[in-house]
């Protein structure tokens, strides 16, 4: 088994680690930003503004199609406005995070209707071509139209 690290080492609090939790390490950088934003933004003069989580569909259990090999072949989006799989769990640790921000900040919440997209991926088409699956990216023209269309109009 081949294991791949995202990065080599982390420092945290003037710690150095090796590893760590994704999640926390979610919830760290959120931290560090938001002490950003609260120290820097003045909301007289900016808007902030945060894109959610920006799901994957590699488990295809997650939407009742066991049988599917993740976003290959899907030619259509899941009906309706729940997800199956639930939500991720960066959703929870981003709006926790969110919360704590004294400072406007919104939250550009694109994350279910992303989820519902399954179909909206270069699948063979991208990265790896057809010897990988990708299905974390998004096609253009598609999904990533509609979060600027949402941004857009909160915007004006």
């Amino acid at each position: 088994m081949i294991f791949f690290s995202r990065w080599d080492f982390i420092e945290v609090g003037g710690v150095i680690m090796k590893d760590m939790d994704r999640m926390l390490a979610f919830e760290t950088a959120l931290k560090t930003w938001a002490a950003w934003v609260e120290a820097n933004i003045d909301p007289s003069k900016s808007l902030v503004f945060f894109q959610g989580i920006s799901p994957s569909h590699y488990n295809s259990s997650l939407w009742n199609d066991p049988k599917a090999k993740g976003c290959l072949g899907q030619e259509q989006p899941l009906l309706g406005s729940s997800y199956p799989g639930g939500v991720p769990q960066a959703l929870g640790v981003l709006k926790r995070a969110l919360s704590t921000v004294r400072k406007k900040v919104k939250l550009l919440d694109i994350t279910v209707l992303s989820l519902l997209r399954k179909d909206g991926h270069p699948s063979v088409y991208g990265f790896g071509g057809s010897t990988g699956l990708d299905c974390s990216h998004w096609c253009l023209a598609g999904v990533p139209d509609t979060w600027n269309e949402i941004l857009f109009n909160l915007i004006f």
